[in-house]
């Protein structure tokens, strides 16, 4: 993913000065992306207050002589989520719930886990520590089975207390990595200069940023283009989501959103999997809905690669690959999602990379030359609008 406004001359850019004023018009106006609309941190006695609650409610349940079980909303279902335009997926306010039985054989271990898992939250937060996801699945590996069983329970919780997921003091570990003109402070106090050492965003919860280009993002940050192994990154700020993005890494894009209203690009490989990636950062997840609005970026746009470059730079077809079943699949998905219907110009794409059977990754440009993507490709796409 690549944040950035004009370039090294002061014409040359003059397109992403114009969608920048069109996206801060649109904010203006109230028709745009909110702005540090999310929903607000719960304090830590609240939260522990949400947990006891729980507790009580079993213990009711108890001296009833009946079985207690934990009511959560399903998550798992397009029926519980709506979509809008200025924040993305959100899960609608009476969504159909399940049930998590203590007195069923299907049901029941989940049912302890989530237990479990809420004893270790209330310490954490009463103490004012941290833990990773990855540190609780550690402290009893057997009985958890698997690191997505944690993750799961987490996200369960996080939805049935109606908090944050960071309010529950338990992080994730990050893959993004950024480096270049940012200064912020953590959460935790901790002061983190990106400009001296890569930064992997780690434990990334919430800050307040400074940095020396904040007045002139829009006119010089990004200086001159440099090339790491075929992947492009920016002399001002070089960011790297890695993959389909962790909770940090959504956090950090949607603060830097929310601070500087910087035009946000993303850069994938035109296949099903990259658009996915492109999605979640732009409209959020159905599995993250209930905090679409901490963490998608609705103003982001689909900078490239495109499948219709593919045609239009000539690229062989024996750089290609053919779509995998699994891929068919997971392009069928998308295109029957909500946010596809306001998005003409990205069913157009996926409709030419279904009719082809074709992807192709971001290297794919290196047929071209060495230096193409860096060179050639992304200073003329941002030069004469090249994004949808």
């Amino acid at each position: 993913m690549a944040f950035a406004p004009m370039g090294p001359e002061a014409s040359f850019f003059d397109v992403l000065d114009q969608h920048r004023a069109s996206l801060l018009a649109a904010l203006r106006r109230g028709g745009g992306e909110p702005a540090g609309r999310g929903t607000c941190p719960a304090s830590s006695s609240e939260v522990l207050s949400s947990i006891e609650n729980i507790i009580q409610d079993i213990i009711t349940s108890l001296a009833r002589n009946e079985a207690p079980a934990f009511t959560i909303d399903n998550r798992s279902s397009w029926e519980n989520i709506k979509f809008e335009d200025s924040v993305g997926l959100q899960m609608v306010s009476h969504c159909t719930m399940r049930k998590i039985k203590s007195d069923s054989l299907k049901s029941v271990k989940n049912f302890a886990l989530i237990l479990k898992v809420l004893s270790v939250i209330y310490k954490l937060v009463q103490s004012n520590t941290y833990a990773t996801k990855r540190d609780i699945y550690y402290t009893d590996s057997q009985l958890f089975g698997n690191q997505a069983v944690v993750d799961n329970i987490v996200d369960n919780i996080s939805c049935m207390l109606k908090v944050p997921r960071r309010c529950l003091h338990i992080l994730s570990t990050s893959k993004g990595l950024i480096a270049g003109n940012l200064k912020y402070i953590e959460e935790d106090g901790t002061k983190v200069n990106c400009s001296c050492t890569t930064k992997k965003m780690q434990h990334f919860n919430d800050c307040s940023m400074t940095t020396s280009a904040a007045k002139r993002l829009h006119a010089s940050w990004l200086r001159s283009f440099i090339s790491s192994q075929s992947t492009p990154v920016f002399h001002h700020l070089k960011f790297k989501g890695k993959g389909v993005p962790d909770l940090n890494t959504r956090l950090l894009v949607r603060k830097l959103w929310d601070t500087f209203h910087i035009p946000i690009f993303t850069l994938v490989d035109a296949d099903p999997h990259g658009i996915e990636i492109m999605c979640i950062y732009k409209y959020g997840s159905m599995s993250m809905s209930f905090e679409a609005h901490n963490l998608t970026v609705p103003a982001i746009r689909w900078l490239g690669l495109l499948p219709s470059d593919i045609k239009r730079l000539n690229i062989p077809k024996d750089t290609l690959i053919p779509l995998t079943k699994q891929d068919q699949k997971k392009l069928d998905s998308i295109l029957k999602r909500p946010y596809v219907t306001c998005q003409p110009f990205w069913r157009q794409e996926m409709e030419i990379m279904a009719d082809s059977k074709m992807k192709a990754e971001i290297q794919a440009l290196t047929f071209l030359s060495s230096d193409y993507l860096s060179r050639v490709y992304l200073p003329n796409k941002l030069k004469f609008g090249g994004w949808i």
